[in-house]
């Protein structure tokens, strides 16, 4: 049995949803092979052949793959795919675009963002804005699997020593093309990946409250920002900020939220962070349920008075 992990990548390092997507593979068993494509991706593939685990780096270094349009990278993974028993890739932006044109090429149903494995072909997904959790079991030839990173440990960075071998196949299905695009630059951590994580809810009031409540805690956390969708919907901040089942999923080892109610929507995308800590003038809102400490309180005068004593 071999599995095929997609890699995510900037074509200079590996994403960090690659690891856990490497994690999920090694529960399943048996050799893992990860699939860089990209354009003058080499470190890439070099950074993908250190992950602990794999034994195999496959490199398809050509223009058609050099921003991972999701077309022609679905008709190299499809074609590659045909040799493993199971298609991972990680449950982000780029993993739902391009796996479920996988599927439909190879004619198989896939298994949408599995939280853990059962066996190799038994999964356990959320379902209802994870209130309840499914066991799927799969009897397709080939297993198309997206993988939500909260779900599983990151794979060691280093320790592995897999070879890297040059995929020759080229697939431009012609079909899009690449436009421009506008990155966000920020020196805080990624949202999804950060270890502490400041999120703000309608509750700010605005969006220039939100900045100028929340950054300083941020700052002096080293925390990412995030947001509830009534705070984006609002205005208030972009929607690359946006927590929760229609935005970003994160699992922090640190939650606060501040001005946040807590709909299930929210907390869909939150609820298995390590520690929460819910700051609102609400002791009736839902998210102090869930939360492991919560203070009720202006948060204008609370947020304030904690970055002064941190």
């Amino acid at each position: 049995m071999s599995i095929l992990v997609y890699a995510e990548h900037d074509n200079n390092s590996i994403l960090s949803a690659t690891l856990n997507t490497v994690t999920a593979a090694q529960k399943i068993g048996g050799d893992i092979h990860v699939l860089v494509a990209g354009q003058n991706a080499q470190a890439a593939a070099d950074a993908a052949a250190k992950i602990a685990g794999v034994s195999k780096v496959l490199l398809a270094d050509n223009a058609a793959y050099g921003h991972q349009l999701a077309e022609n990278v679905a008709k190299l993974i499809a074609d590659l795919g045909k040799n493993y028993s199971h298609i991972l890739a990680p449950a982000t932006t780029t993993g739902k675009n391009v796996l479920p044109r996988v599927a439909a090429l190879l004619d198989v149903s896939m298994v949408s963002e599995i939280i853990a494995v059962d066996s190799a072909d038994t999964f356990k997904r959320p379902i209802y804005a994870g209130n309840a959790i499914a066991t799927v079991q799969s009897s397709e030839s080939v297993k198309v699997i997206t993988v939500r990173g909260t779900g599983f440990d990151a794979a060691a960075s280093e320790g592995g020593s897999a070879a890297v071998e040059a995929v020759g196949t080229v697939e431009d299905a012609g079909v899009s093309s690449f436009v421009g695009e506008e990155l966000a630059k920020s020196d805080r951590p990624e949202l999804t990946s950060a270890k502490i994580v400041v999120s703000g809810g309608r509750g700010v009031g605005s969006g220039e409250n939100y900045y100028k409540i929340l950054e300083p805690l941020a700052d002096k956390l080293g925390a990412a920002l995030g947001a509830s969708r009534a705070a984006v919907d609002a205005g208030f901040v972009p929607n690359d900020l946006q927590v929760g089942q229609t935005g970003k999923i994160v699992a922090p080892s640190l939650y606060l939220a501040v001005g946040i109610s807590g709909a299930i929507q929210h907390l869909a995308g939150m609820k298995d962070s390590k520690v929460i800590v819910a700051i609102n003038k609400d002791e009736e809102a839902p998210i102090n349920a869930i939360a492991d400490y919560w203070l009720v309180g202006d948060l204008n005068t609370v947020i304030p008075e904690l970055v002064s004593k941190l």
